[in-house]
């Protein structure tokens, strides 16, 4: 894979903070949860965050989450399969979402 190709995958690794009150909890931690592409890993999502938000990250913990089968009536389906990712910053890092730039 190019340097390009790989810089333009780890653009697209992240899909967005995962807010809850889990997350919340996770922040005094110095933790930051992310919405994360299902094919990702650990190493490329520490790539990514270290990349986007230009902080130093010392831990990456992943969890996938199976979609549930729904029921309406007759008819079925199942909700999406997903991926997040609780990631550790360092000391003295810190992401903030709401600030703007």
């Amino acid at each position: 894979m190019s340097a390009t190709a790989h810089q333009e995958r780890l653009m697209t690794v992240l899909q967005g903070p995962h807010v809850s009150e889990k997350s919340h909890l996770a922040a005094d931690r110095n933790q930051v949860v992310f919405k994360v592409r299902p094919d990702a890993n650990k190493s490329e999502i520490k790539q990514a965050v270290e990349l986007l938000f230009e902080v130093s990250v010392t831990g990456v913990t992943v969890m996938n989450y199976v979609g549930k089968i729904k029921r309406h009536g007759a008819s079925s389906g199942r909700r999406a399969a997903w991926k997040k990712a609780y990631v550790r910053l360092a000391e003295g890092s810190h992401i903030d979402f709401l600030e703007a730039d």
